[in-house]
């Protein structure tokens, strides 16, 4: 895998994680009881980006080093796989 290949999919892997650990602990301010006015009740009371986005982090750079392994120690025959026909 070359190193523009791999930025290429870890980004594509680090945006598809994002997208499943944004509702990890989300607590609506209508669940803790005080709606900021001129804010709707389903709005995140404290959305903890921060720490979303470690997780994301650490989350995507694990399945992305297991990706590498499987490809760069041909694992896995992907070549094989795409040329049957």
């Amino acid at each position: 895998m070359t190193f523009v290949g791999g930025l290429v999919v870890y980004s594509i892997m680090w945006f598809v994680v994002l997208f499943t650990v944004l509702p990890w602990g989300v607590r609506t301010q209508q669940d803790e009881g005080e709606v900021e006015p001129g804010t709707v009740e389903s709005a995140p009371a404290n959305p903890a980006i921060w720490k979303k986005l470690l997780a994301t982090t650490i989350v995507t750079g694990i399945l992305f080093a297991l990706l590498y392994t499987v490809i760069e120690l041909e694992l896995i025959d992907l070549r094989g796989i795409i040329n049957r026909n």
